[in-house]
């Protein structure tokens, strides 16, 4: 099991159990914020980013395992749930430079407003993917009821993140920051405003700053190209401190802790509570809910927003547990409810600012 440090320039064999030393008065100091990257940079990656894995990829024994037993899909009694999922589209919110909101379309796929920007993460608009059945919650914001988009971040290449229908619709200049390693994706679509981001690295578009940090997940879009480019999540923080963390995909562990030290004072952390079961299968890679609600004290963020459930099916748990199990989770914590946002698909909040 290997784990990159937080100088991305060389690599350690740490175990999460080791974690809690660094939490004690004797922990390192914070590493300062990256100066940020040129826009566009052209540069040489890694052939393969294996030794950023913090858990090893399933062997044969655990496919076999998985094969045997076809915990895929909930069963038809859960299935049945699918009517009541929420699914509340509205209008996106007015704002202004100063005024953060965010709506979720489904899925990992939010439209942040932020600095005067319209930033899309992990945009899928479609309503199928390869390899799932259809979206069963349609999409929460309308294509043609977008503002101009300003900027797209990716979380990683699997393809309920990166959906090359969704991003076809795109004007090819439009500003995209990737993973390392996954910038020729882009090209070879013709885009041609591409900033491809190492853990901690970050780049700057119209004063708006926006951090490239770890996740425990991993990469694959086709049989030979295991994590061939790289995976994590993004900070974004406007020109008054207002930040927004969006963790795209990422099991429980303890990069949450270090992004908390590193960026004080998130605002809201997007995190994923769904495609959990088996557990012994995608402990690794999936948050359950009681792990995202962790991972928010974690970072000691003021407000969480779920996402990551109610939109594909892609493993076994009933398609409503994922919203219980985060509203119980949360207040067992003793958290405040008001900062749990667990908005239907389609809904959008503001952030009251720090005027």
């Amino acid at each position: 099991m290997t784990q990159q440090s937080e100088s991305t320039s060389t690599s350690t064999t740490v175990r999460d159990a080791d974690e809690p030393a660094a939490l004690s008065p004797f922990a390192p100091p914070v590493p300062p914020l990256a100066e940020p990257r040129p826009l566009g940079e052209h540069r040489v990656w890694p052939r393969t980013f294996h030794d950023r894995l913090t858990a090893p990829l399933p062997g044969l024994k655990a496919m076999a395992r998985f094969a045997r037993e076809g915990s895929v899909r909930p069963g038809r009694e859960s299935l049945a749930d699918i009517p009541r999922l929420p699914f509340e589209p509205g209008p996106l919110p007015r704002v202004d430079a100063r005024t953060v909101a965010v709506s979720w379309a489904g899925h990992a796929s939010w439209v942040v407003r932020i600095g005067g920007l319209t930033i899309l993460t992990d945009p899928v608009w479609s309503r199928r993917i390869l390899g799932t059945p259809a979206r069963i919650t349609p999409v929460g914001v309308a294509w043609n009821a977008l503002p101009p988009v300003d900027a797209v971040v990716i979380s990683h290449n699997h393809y309920d993140h990166l959906d090359a229908p969704t991003l076809r619709r795109l004007p090819r200049d439009t500003p995209v920051f990737v993973p390392a390693g996954l910038g020729p994706w882009f090209r070879r679509r013709r885009f041609t405003r591409i900033t491809e981001l190492d853990w901690w690295e970050a780049a700057e578009l119209d004063g708006v700053r926006l951090d490239f940090v770890p996740a425990h997940h991993w990469s694959k879009r086709s049989l030979t190209d295991t994590c061939r480019s790289l995976w994590g999540g993004w900070v974004l923080t406007d020109r008054d401190g207002q930040r927004v963390y969006f963790a795209g995909d990422t099991g429980y562990g303890h990069w949450f802790t270090r992004i908390g030290r590193r960026y004080p004072g998130i605002d809201l952390a997007l995190l994923p509570i769904g495609a959990y079961n088996p557990r012994w299968w995608l402990s690794d890679v999936h948050c359950d809910p009681e792990e995202a609600v962790r991972a928010a004290q974690d970072l000691g963020a003021r407000r969480m927003a779920p996402m990551h459930w109610g939109t594909f099916v892609l493993s076994a748990e009933p398609v409503l547990e994922p919203l219980t199990r985060v509203r119980a989770a949360w207040a067992k914590a003793g958290l405040n409810r008001e900062n749990l946002w667990d908005l239907p698909v389609g809904g959008s909040r503001v952030l009251l600012g720090r005027r």
